[in-house]
């Protein structure tokens, strides 16, 4: 299941493991060109408001994170992101055995880190798929050859659902796609209009769904369509 990080994060976490450009299920793959990133925002001062789409405190807690990346104590994925997506989902309170299911098989698509398992260790950090940072332009076209091999590895024969906005599906190439295995899910208001912003909730609920339902590939599809809500629909691609 692909899902996209939150621009909300919890503070803090643990020095072990630290965080280094290799960490994670994707740092063999990835990790170089996170290192590319993670230099440059150093270089940057951690950026400014116009890359970071922030101000005040919030710019201040992202440059400073964005500063200290390498090194920097970790959370888990699944608990360094807080926005409303990861609170509907809502992780902590699925039994034991959906919550390793949901860890093993949720992976992130990040503009500074590529992508990232659920469980993987993550730094606190601000900079978004959509931004355009230079000498690298639009991170989703920069990342997109990288990211795309690396899931295309990951996944392999399994089903994906792929539950991303537009500014992180950019960064796959489309051929992706193009397998019937890869099952790309949108959800829309009942008139048939994109969901938009207003479906974050709903997307996480959806997700929460399809982890409580589904023990293997061959349910999925049946619990993407048993799935209701009161004002959106799933779309399958």
């Amino acid at each position: 299941m692909l899902l996209p990080p939150s621009e909300g994060k919890a503070d803090g976490g643990t020095a072990r493991p630290a965080w280094r450009t290799s960490s994670g299920t994707f740092g063999r793959p990835l990790g170089d060109h996170r290192e590319e990133l993670v230099h440059r925002l150093a270089r940057l001062k951690g950026g400014d408001g116009a890359l970071l789409g922030v101000k005040g405190e919030l710019l201040s807690r992202a440059t400073s994170a964005n500063r200290s990346l390498l090194g920097a104590p970790t959370l888990p994925a699944w608990q360094r992101y807080t926005g409303v997506v990861w609170d509907h989902l809502d992780i902590p309170t699925l039994t034991a055995s959906q919550r390793t299911r949901a860890l093993n098989n949720i992976v992130v698509v990040s503009g500074l880190l590529g992508c990232v398992r659920a469980s993987d260790p993550v730094p606190d950090y601000r900079l978004k798929m959509g931004a355009r940072l230079a000498p690298f332009g639009l991170l989703s076209k920069w990342w997109m050859p990288h990211v795309s091999s690396a899931l295309e590895e990951f996944t392999d024969s399994l089903v994906v659902v792929d539950l991303l906005p537009q500014e992180h599906r950019a960064a796959l190439d489309k051929s992706l796609s193009d397998s019937a295995s890869w099952l790309r899910v949108s959800l829309n208001e009942r008139s048939g209009t994109a969901g938009g912003h207003d479906a974050k909730a709903a997307k996480g609920r959806l997700a929460r769904h399809v982890i409580e339902k589904c023990a293997k590939g061959a349910e999925i599809s049946r619990a993407l369509a048993s799935f209701r809500d009161k004002r959106f629909v799933v779309d399958v691609d």
